[in-house]
């Protein structure tokens, strides 16, 4: 038999998913689809759904730690390992609390019984139901997780937004399902349009098989590959002209932030805007690339690895091609590699919010005479960041490193 070929559907709207998969099913008959009900992980218990033509089982798992890690380490991969090769075809119906990035990451990087999950089966894509009567305020809004009712973690300080625009951003095919006015149609689409702009966008009459993702995908798509935190941010071409009330703004600079001002910032980044992403450079952490990324009403900053110049010269030969090229063209005499590269994708905006987020961002480097008085003047400068970041934050000291996250993911892929 063939490789076992994977697709993973994930979305919010659990009738959306549901009918994606059925879709596929009608199409394909021998499909498997493997679930794990996340609702009650936190009290250890996961159930655990597979389902083809002729079955349908749910099985409960208990584990000893109740977390997604477990659930994935100990069940999920196992369960996936086992049906590679004696099926065709599966589809990893996920938890609406999971984002697609982290399992995938996860096929490709934890070992079962020594082998990798992708060493076993051919990893297709991601598909992502979107509901455009809802996933816009889903994606602009500050609810936490729980108070959504997802997965139940009591570490979980994510936001649906988080979630809501991981889902989408890391898809190969989004298919729009639900009753949605045109206007809604189309604001969301000039989002998706500009935040996954290399993913196949579609309805759900559409999906009659998998076809439409196997043959249409565009040649770049991820296909389950995380990004590096170098990689450019704007994949593809997305459109940089304004649509629906949706804009992209660009900021580029070759100096550091002022860490404070740059704290005092933030603000400009959570209201009006669906997404922000970035590598930047703080003048108090100056060998440090720190990763910015932004869903809704949260805001995470974290430490992803080191600038080149501040690394030992061997260092160029570990890193990929495509980053050693961008730390050619873009080499500054003075500071090497640094620099500030940051996307904000807003959705409530005109041009006079646009021009006032830039020029907040401008504000925030340091000035020309900050600039003149030296690295060794910048550690004295106030800053209220730790390792890891996250806002809204309660105090201005964040000296306690934070866990869990998108932070955390981009920094585990940075020195893997």
């Amino acid at each position: 038999m063939p490789q076992t070929e994977l697709l993973v559907v994930t979305g919010m709207p659990i009738d959306g998913v549901e009918s994606v998969i059925a879709r596929l099913r009608a199409a394909d008959a021998g499909i498997v689809v493997v679930h794990h009900d996340l609702r009650h992980v936190a009290d250890g218990l996961v159930r655990r759904r597979v389902r083809d033509r002729h079955t349908d089982t749910w099985t409960d798992i208990h584990l000893a730690h109740g977390c997604v890690s477990c659930t994935l380490r100990e069940d999920l991969l196992p369960t996936l390992r086992d049906l590679s090769g004696r099926v065709r075809r599966i589809v990893l119906h996920l938890d609406p609390a999971l984002e697609p990035e982290q399992v995938c990451w996860a096929l490709d990087h934890v070992l079962v019984d020594d082998l990798l999950l992708t060493d076993l089966v051919d990893l297709r894509g991601v598909i992502t139901a979107v509901d455009a009567s809802t996933w816009l305020a889903d994606a602009t809004g500050d609810e936490p997780v729980a108070e959504r009712g997802l997965a139940g973690l009591p570490d979980d300080e994510r936001t649906v937004a988080q979630v809501a625009v991981g889902q989408a951003e890391f898809a190969d095919l989004l298919v729009q399902t639900g009753a949605a006015t045109t206007e809604d149609l189309l604001r969301v689409d000039a989002v998706l349009e500009r935040l996954a702009p290399l993913a196949v966008r579609s309805g759900l009459a559409e999906v009659e098989d998998d076809a439409l993702l196997l043959r249409r995908t565009h040649p770049l798509a991820r296909r389950g590959r995380p990004d590096d935190v170098h990689a450019p941010l704007l994949r593809g071409t997305p459109p940089l002209n304004p649509d629906h009330g949706v804009r992209l703004l660009v900021f580029s600079a070759r100096r550091p932030f002022h860490p404070d001002r740059l704290h005092s910032a933030f603000d400009l980044l959570l209201d009006g805007v669906v997404r922000t992403r970035g590598r930047i450079w703080v003048a108090t952490r100056p060998d440090d690339v720190l990763w910015l990324e932004s869903a809704g009403g949260g805001l995470r900053i974290g430490q992803t690895g080191e600038w080149l110049a501040a690394q030992d010269p061997s260092a160029w030969d570990e890193v990929s091609e495509e980053r050693r090229a961008l730390a050619s063209l873009g080499w500054h005499p003075r500071f090497g590699d640094r620099a500030q590269d940051i996307v904000v994708l807003a959705h409530e905006l005109g041009d006079e919010g646009i021009d006032t987020v830039e020029a907040g961002l401008r504000s925030a480097l340091l000035t020309d005479a900050e600039l003149a008085a030296g690295e060794h003047t910048w550690q004295d400068l106030p800053d209220p960041f730790g390792f890891w970041h996250e806002e809204p934050c309660e105090n201005d000291s964040a000296d306690e490193p934070e866990s869990a996250g998108v932070s955390a993911d981009r920094a585990g892929e940075e020195e893997r």
